[in-house]
């Protein structure tokens, strides 16, 4: 007959979901507390406590194997010993079984049950933790258990979940006792067990439904490239075949559409639209702006703007190509990753007939004469408000791709300029800097947010360079402020020359400045004896401002064409540099000098005129002149020094 221990250990086995490794290792550190506690064990004295499968419970104390027992507690004898260590010795600590009452004091007891339900506690919120981790994901079913404040309580069986509002979709309402199908969005990790957030918002929630109505799709035939979801509205799904011969949309769609509609009806009447997937951009943005019917697509990459698409469509599916508050334009450009600007064929035709005289359209009037002819008559009947036929669209369609590849093809000869002006400069900023990120230069939050196309520092020092006025109107345009170039341009230079870390180990050294080498002085007998005045005048040195230690600049700008216009943006760096460099007004003191008596007297207050260090090219000697006041009959600049 089965004992009574075995039976409670089965049943806390079977009602906790527990392994009975776990429950066995709380059994016992609860029989280990609870013998401490009794006997008063210390805690530098170790205990061990064994079940055996018939359920008995031996506790083993660590001893000391000494000749002379003086403490039971703590010494064994040297034959007691070698009973349970044959090879035991003396001064060797061993661990010996030790009798114990058959019930431990009530106190003891209180911890060992204490002990036990912490333990199972904490293996139960691990356990649970494990198995959701493993489902993050995943689609569960659970059951609403109340609603508090927009958030939703909802019982998994053993675990709670919780569903904020913005996980839910829009118009959906939930009452306790629902069944409700939710998507795991995150587990984490609590004190009071394993926190779980569902979502039924989350755009991977329709990749799991699609997952389990269609087989093409669990088995690896059809592969879902990317979804851009609405919830509670609409969503796009690009799919593609992974096998030869299979119909990617029609797997998914069903017959009569059964697949699709099931799905429609978990979530709350969805719109799903199932397009196929293409590698050519143009075909497959013109598939995901379905059901709207395209008439031309243009596909350009900006270094400001990124990826653009233009596109053309037909008067009367202008709407049905935007949809509903944008709705069916802003899902294709998250389904294809392109920015999408859409145009009727009216508008785009209005815009290039008004640069019809300008470059580069006004060649069209030489190459397509009968085409310009038809689309001027065409713009006259259309501004007289007079109906358009259809096949008048077609022309104006014709033109609009004809005019608008023109300005396409300018544009790009605009930016392959600028790539080939950036290429240039490369070469000038240092290695390091490509492998810097923008955050290091702990630039303000706005100016951050402007340059989030630009990806490293690097990139950042060659639009500087040779971009600095599309860089400009990027900061501009992205709500940074005014200063923010200066204030780049000073992070900059502060963190690629200025910090020693940073700076490359070989960094090209400045050319020194060449050095005019003023002619020796004449021989002492024959040196011109100078003025009376001149003599006492003070050192130069005096009137010279202390000379500004200068911090090289990170990189080096290329040099302006002589006589060619400055930019506003250079000539507003010019005049902020000049006014930086200003020597400021340093405070004079008064300077005394002596008469013939030897009395001193106080010069007056005033500014020195400045004296002029020149070198004379006809003499081939150093000179240093004084400006003189006007109105005097001697030259305006005066020789003092030779």
């Amino acid at each position: 007959m089965k004992s009574d221990f075995i039976l409670a250990f089965n049943e806390i086995v079977d009602q906790r979901s527990l392994p009975r490794e776990v429950v066995m290792e709380a059994l016992s550190q609860a029989l280990i507390t609870a013998y401490k506690r009794d006997a008063n064990i210390g805690t530098n004295q170790q205990v061990e406590a064994r079940i055996e499968p018939t359920g008995e419970a031996r506790i083993y104390l660590e001893k000391e194997v000494v000749e002379s027992v003086e403490s039971e507690q703590t010494e064994v004898t040297l034959e007691e010993a070698r009973k349970y260590v044959p090879d035991a010795q003396i001064g060797d600590t061993v661990m010996v079984p030790v009798q114990t009452s058959a019930n431990f004091g009530r106190i003891a007891a209180q911890t060992a049950k204490q002990v036990i339900l912490q333990r199972i506690r904490e293996a139960e919120r691990d356990a649970l933790y494990e198995e959701f981790v493993e489902r993050e994901g995943d689609l569960v079913t659970g059951t609403v258990q109340s609603v508090s404040h927009g958030t939703l309580t909802i019982s998994l069986g053993r675990a709670e979940a919780v569903m904020p509002k913005q996980h839910q979709i829009p118009g959906e309402k939930y009452r306790p006792h629902d069944k409700i199908r939710a998507y795991v969005a995150e587990v984490k990790r609590n004190s009071r067990g394993p926190q779980i957030v569902l979502s039924r918002a989350h755009k991977n929630m329709l990749r799991r439904l699609l997952e389990y109505e269609v087989p093409e799709i669990y088995n690896g035939q059809v592969e879902i490239k990317n979804i851009a979801r609405e919830p509670g509205f609409r969503s796009k799904v690009a799919v593609a075949a992974l096998q030869e011969g299979v119909d990617p949309v029609g797997a998914c769609v069903g017959m009569r559409g059964i697949r699709i509609q099931n799905i429609v009806k978990e979530l709350h009447e969805e719109k799903i639209d199932v397009i196929e997937w293409n590698p050519d951009p143009a075909i497959f943005i013109a598939k995901a702006l379905s059901p709207a019917r395209i008439s031309d697509i243009l596909l350009e990459e900006d270094l400001d703007t990124g990826r653009t698409a233009t596109v053309i469509v037909p008067d009367d599916q202008l709407s049905l190509a935007i949809g509903r508050e944008g709705q069916n334009a802003r899902l294709a450009a998250k389904l294809t990753g392109w920015r999408i600007d859409i145009k009727s064929v009216s508008e785009a035709a209005e815009h290039a007939f008004a640069r019809l005289n300008e470059p580069p359209l006004n060649v069209l009037r030489e190459e397509m004469p009968a085409l310009i002819a038809e689309v001027e008559r065409i713009m006259e009947k259309k501004q007289a408000n007079r109906v358009i036929q259809p096949e008048e669209y077609k022309t104006l369609t014709d033109f609009v791709k004809v005019a608008e590849r023109r300005l396409q093809s300018v544009r790009e000869a605009g930016r392959s300029k600028r790539r080939e002006a950036m290429d240039k400069v490369r070469a000038l900023v240092p290695e390091r800097a490509y492998r810097m990120s923008i955050e290091e230069l702990e630039l303000d939050e706005d100016i951050n947010k402007a340059l989030a196309r630009i990806e490293n520092v690097g990139e950042l020092m060659v639009r500087l360079l040779a971009d600095e006025e599309n860089l400009a109107r990027m900061l501009e345009q992205g709500g940074a402020g005014d200063d923010a170039l200066e204030a780049i341009r000073y992070a900059v230079d502060d963190l690629v020359i200025r910090r020693p870390e940073v700076v490359e180990p070989q960094a090209a050294q400045a050319a020194p400045e060449p050095v005019v080498e003023a002619a020796p002085a004449p021989a002492p007998e024959t040196a011109p004896k100078l003025p009376q005045e001149l003599m006492a005048a003070p050192d130069m040195t005096d009137f010279v401002g202390e000379e500004e230690e200068e911090v090289p600049p990170a990189f080096v700008e290329p040099e302006p064409v002589p006589g060619a216009p400055l930019s506003p943006e250079a000539e507003e760096r010019r005049r902020k540099e000049a006014a930086r460099r200003k020597p400021t007004k340093a405070t004079e003191e008064p300077v005394f000098e002596e008469d013939e008596f030897g009395v001193g007297r106080r010069q007056k207050k005033g500014k020195r005129k400045p004296r002029e260090l020149i070198f004379d090219e006809e003499r081939g000697r150093v000179v240093a002149r004084k400006h003189r006041k006007g109105g005097r009959r001697r030259e305006e600049w005066e020789d003092f020094l030779e």
